[in-house]
């Protein structure tokens, strides 16, 4: 009789080990929630909506974004990483929500930030420009600026999404570089928040992306001085790059990640970077970001995705000890 009981208990766990294992393999049976950092219309939304919409395509499940800005991404990160770890609840962030806050902002995380959180791949790149301000600022180019800025110094305003977030970074190097002066001025919202102050030249300066700033160029409102990529944009040939401005090594390349809690099971992380691998050489995708001057350029392992993300931080790490800046926001 005891015998008969261990039958049916070992049978009978035997079929649960089936049906969630079953479950996995299912994955994923219900829509996928991404959360960003960032409100409509930044550039991490660009690049996470144009994917989301072939990535449904591939998975045969919605894909729903939830925009939660705020406090240099910590609400969305700790969002993700508190999520059951299942792949239903991910997160798409960018250089400064899980590269340069993790480093700067430690201690104000509730996580742990390298323990709780993995990459599931890097999805994209955006290049950025140094844009000024057409209104009241003759300035045409980069050597044009530091001669205006030491005549004036401390007068020039610059924008930034918040104080340790990369374009602030970026225009500190550049300053100390240059040897200039500039006000700080953080709009939370970003470009999107920004670019009225820009047009109305209430602030001069900002390292903006491409896609955001493109309608500003078209309309005259704003103009590209230098762009941070190595080569000239073909959509732009007569933007100079920081090398060849005289600031070589100057400015961020803006990338795009995808991020999921730790304890996510590894067949759930797998089928979650395969599909988006395919997403991202997709045709559509792959037009839809040359419009808006992104490149695709996704990790092609789970392994390589996480090398990557460390090596972003250890990269912050190294310029956030060397390059004192104020934090005040």
């Amino acid at each position: 009789m005891r015998r008969l009981q261990s039958l049916v208990l070992a049978f009978g766990l035997l079929g649960l080990v089936a049906t969630a294992a079953s479950a996995e393999d299912k994955y994923p049976s219900k829509p996928i929630k991404i959360v960003l950092a960032y409100g409509a219309g930044s550039a991490t939304d660009i690049i996470t909506r144009i994917m989301c919409d072939q990535l449904r395509q591939v998975i045969g499940q919605p894909c729903v974004v939830e925009n939660k800005p705020g406090a240099f991404g910590i609400i969305a990160v700790e969002e993700m990483a508190r999520s059951k770890p299942d792949g239903y609840t991910l997160m798409i962030g960018n250089v400064s929500t899980n590269a340069i806050t993790p480093v700067l902002f430690k201690d104000r995380f509730k996580i742990d930030y390298q323990k709780d959180v993995v990459a599931v791949a890097r999805l994209a790149d955006l290049p950025t420009f140094l844009m000024a301000t057409t209104r009241n600022f003759p300035p045409k180019t980069l050597a044009e600026i530091v001669a205006y800025a030491k005549e004036r110094p401390g007068k020039l305003k610059y924008a930034s999404p918040g104080a340790g977030s990369f374009p602030h970074y970026d225009m500190e190097i550049l300053a100390k570089r240059a040897g200039i002066a500039m006000q700080a001025i953080h709009i939370k919202a970003g470009p999107p928040g920004y670019i009225n102050d820009m047009t109305l030249g209430d602030i001069q300066l900002a390292f903006m992306n491409v896609a955001t700033s493109a309608p500003q160029i078209k309309a005259g409102t704003l103009k590209p001085i230098v762009t941070t990529t190595e080569k000239r944009l073909d959509d732009y040939p007569d933007v100079p790059t920081m090398a060849e401005a005289g600031f070589p090594g100057v400015g961020t390349m803006l990338w795009a990640g995808l991020f999921a809690p730790a304890g996510t099971p590894t067949p759930v992380l797998e089928t979650l970077q395969k599909a988006v691998v395919e997403t991202l050489k997709s045709q559509p995708v792959l037009e839809s970001y040359a419009r808006q001057n992104v490149r695709s350029n996704p990790t092609a392992t789970l392994a390589e995705a996480q090398s990557w993300l460390n090596g972003e931080i250890a990269s912050w790490q190294k310029i956030t000890s060397e390059i004192k800046i104020d934090l005040t926001d």
